[in-house]
């Protein structure tokens, strides 16, 4: 059996609905991402995130992603839906992540001569740093990887890894960078915003498969 310091925890983001959820935990997410940002095909609104919640079984996470919202946006989303994390995905400074009180992890977009010591350091509140591929169009979930190279060991924060990650590749990048935890969402779909349980079932296995050795 796999201790819990070796394990790798999986983060299923982009979910749209109460199946999908139920799926992904069953198959044994250990959190799902809800995205409040409307631009993306992603995306979800208060009643349904709270429809997401409400099926999710105990100990799995409920994460709120937002891109450069205000406060009073984020404040609407936690008077509405009973979110445990949140996620930021934007320019946000340390200080507007801290306000809402809730844990927060910040992302981190890997372009040209980021420094991951210097985003640990100015995000020292931050319960993790998550690793994501750089498009200056797109805050995210842009199907794409980035050189795993460029993970240092030694951040000091926790590294959630994401950005084109699939049952294809997430094995090796887990080998490659042992991250804390790893997070994904076109890799497992079927179509942007519906998850494929195959899909997921797969990615599952992959992880399992090097967290066992």
């Amino acid at each position: 059996m796999l201790s819990e310091a070796n394990r790798t925890r999986v983060k299923i983001c982009g979910i749209t609905s109460p199946e999908d959820a139920l799926n992904a935990a069953r198959l044994g997410a250990d959190a799902i991402g809800l995205v409040f940002y409307a631009p993306s095909p992603r995306s979800v609104d208060a009643p349904g995130a709270r429809a997401v919640i409400q099926v999710l079984p105990p100990f799995v996470t409920a994460v709120g992603l937002f891109v450069n919202a205000t406060p009073e946006e984020i404040r609407a989303a936690l008077d509405a839906v009973p979110l445990d994390l949140l996620q930021f995905h934007g320019d946000e400074p340390p200080v507007d992540c801290e306000r809402f009180d809730r844990p927060y992890i910040k992302a981190v977009p890997m372009r040209a001569g980021v420094d991951l010591h210097d985003w640990a350091r100015r995000y020292g509140s931050a319960k993790a740093l998550l690793v994501d591929s750089y498009r200056p169009d797109v805050p995210g979930g842009t199907g794409t990887s980035f050189d795993w190279s460029r993970v240092p060991m030694d951040t000091g924060k926790p590294i959630i890894l994401a950005g084109g990650l699939s049952p294809a590749n997430v094995a090796e990048a887990i080998r490659r960078v042992r991250p804390y935890a790893v997070d994904v969402s076109g890799g497992v779909e079927a179509a942007k915003g519906v998850k494929d349980v195959d899909k997921m079932a797969a990615f599952f296995r992959e992880v399992n498969s090097v967290t066992a050795s």
